[in-house]
């Protein structure tokens, strides 16, 4: 069983998919949970309502986690309502297709902000507390995109890569301070993300993985101290890593 029973997790885009999954599923192993939300509050009062049901703390918190100094804000109400923060998930993200011709400089830009420097930004921002307690989880949310090209367009891909990498570059730095930092790695998982479902029909499994399946990785990804910079995927069978 994972007891995460006084720790503070943090997901950022907590209030749909992957991210609703992932902060259900803290819950229910003990965790006071941050659900970060953008403009979904009523989604991410759902949730938090879920996981108040299940015994457990939840509160939302409204912050552009592309913006340093929103992440710095949102950061430092969290620690005053429920204390600093011990496990993060930096899930929030976005995936709009466009072909190699269609992506301008504002769409790379755009990308990179939200899919990549958000993960910076709220990294460095839990860091201090976590290197100060020597006990930190930081799991960062990949895809399939950054090691297959992906479908979805060169700047997704890129932005992911950026995350694989980014993620090692902490691990090595981070590995004699207590705190890990590993990736979860998903392709074609069933959320409003794959509007096409057919695409079922490509994955060995026969059918999109599911939310639940992401997060119950995630949970195991934070709760195991001697991992890091890992990367785990979750592709029904379409390659191996």
């Amino acid at each position: 069983m994972i007891d995460f029973r006084g720790r503070i997790a943090l997901v950022t885009g907590g209030s749909r998919g992957i991210g609703r999954a992932t902060a259900i599923a803290l819950g229910r192993a003990g965790a006071n949970v941050a659900i970060n939300f953008l403009t979904q509050e009523d989604a991410a009062n759902e949730v938090a309502l879920e996981i108040k049901n299940i015994g457990c703390n939840a509160s939302i918190f409204q912050g552009d986690v592309s913006q340093s100094l929103e992440v710095d804000r949102m950061v430092a109400e969290i620690s005053g309502k429920l204390g600093p923060i011990d496990i993060l998930v930096n899930n929030a993200g976005q995936a709009r297709r466009l072909s190699i011709d269609e992506v301008t400089e504002d769409d790379w830009e755009q990308t990179m902000s939200i899919n990549l420097k958000s993960v910076f930004l709220v990294t460095r921002a839990v860091l201090p507390h976590m290197r100060a307690q020597k006990w930190g989880r930081i799991v960062n949310v990949s895809s399939g995109a950054s090691m297959t090209g992906g479908s979805v367009g060169i700047h997704y891909s890129a932005s992911k890569g950026g995350v694989d990498a980014l993620s090692r570059a902490y691990a090595s730095r981070l590995v004699k301070e207590g705190v890990t930092v590993n990736i979860v790695s998903p392709s074609l998982i069933d959320t409003d993300m794959i509007p096409d479902k057919l695409v079922a029909q490509n994955i060995p499994m026969g059918r999109l993985g599911l939310p639940q399946e992401c997060a119950d990785a995630i949970v195991q990804a934070a709760s195991n101290g001697f991992m890091t910079g890992q990367t785990i995927f979750l592709n029904g069978g379409r390659y191996f890593g």
